[in-house]
């Protein structure tokens, strides 16, 4: 639900060689004949060195998003309820001031919006890593609460993102149903300027609604954009500052309780990363 404008590595030692033991390794490799070259020498001739590859700038085929940035921004935080005082202090969002952040939503049987993008945002990294883009995450369950909506969109901003996702599951009435992407629309106030990524996140967002609508078996929303799984806001802070394509995916309601049994799949929800994973693949690739 979108907020309320809505062990280190083992150190490897190496042993020591004595003196006389490095004397006597010295002298069996020059009694082996050639010096240190002649392990690789052609018969009647000097070494040739191996020649290099040839240098590429275009991803491999197994590594696609190489040399791409992603930011996934898991909404909310577990722990935000326990930090009321903190996420209640107003930012400002460029066209106003807003909640630094929100506890976001739950199923009726208590599964939270934050543990759900949580599960998602780890499972859709694992999937953007594996075709070779650099991912960062605005937290990872690692902060007492937030980050607060300026943070978030700052965090983006500085990984210079190609792409940027903010993972969300919505908290609308019983019987809405479906997902929708939240795209931004044109906002030139204060700090905000969303003027250069209107273009890039509208297709972004389109791609991420295509693919995971196909990727889930879900239907786009029928009671937010019309049913085409989009939807343009000005007053989400998140998208305002943004300085980078971005996009809010709402995956579903949970107060739904159709919804719902989706989004506490583990099965779906793996569904879910993989359509936002191809959607952002698509958008970098197309």
């Amino acid at each position: 639900m979108p907020y309320h404008d809505s062990v280190s590595p083992a150190r490897h030692v190496r042993p020591r060689l004595t003196a006389a033991a490095l004397t006597l390794l010295t002298l069996t490799v020059a009694g082996c004949g050639g010096g240190a070259g002649a392990a690789h020498s052609r018969p009647g001739g000097d070494a040739t060195p191996a020649p290099s590859a040839p240098a590429s700038s275009e991803p491999s085929p197994d590594a696609p998003l190489s040399g791409r940035t992603v930011v996934i921004d898991p909404g909310h935080n577990p722990r935000n309820r326990d930090h009321t005082r903190e996420i209640n202090t107003t930012v400002d969002i460029g066209t106003g001031r807003k909640e630094c952040d929100t506890t976001g939503t739950a199923t009726v049987a208590g599964y939270s919006e934050a543990r759900f993008t949580l599960d998602v945002s780890h499972r859709l990294r694992t999937l953007l890593e594996s075709r070779g883009a650099k991912v960062v995450l605005t937290h990872d369950d690692d902060r007492p609460f937030g980050p607060c909506i300026d943070e978030r969109a700052r965090i983006g901003n500085e990984a210079e993102a190609d792409a940027v996702v903010s993972v969300h599951a919505d908290g609308s009435a019983a019987g809405n149903r479906g997902f929708h992407v939240i795209v931004p629309g044109r906002v030139s106030s204060g700090t905000a300027d969303t003027t250069k990524i209107v273009g890039p996140s509208r297709e972004l967002g389109t791609r991420i609604a295509g693919l995971f609508g196909r990727a889930t078996g879900s239907a786009p929303s029928n009671y937010v954009g019309d049913s085409t799984g989009l939807d343009t806001r000005t007053d989400l802070g998140g998208l305002n500052l943004s300085a980078v394509p971005k996009v809010f995916v709402e995956c579903g309601n949970m107060r739904d309780p159709e919804d719902a049994a989706l989004l506490t799949s583990a099965r779906w929800r793996q569904k879910a990363a993989q359509g936002i994973a191809d959607g952002i693949s698509g958008y970098l690739n197309g």
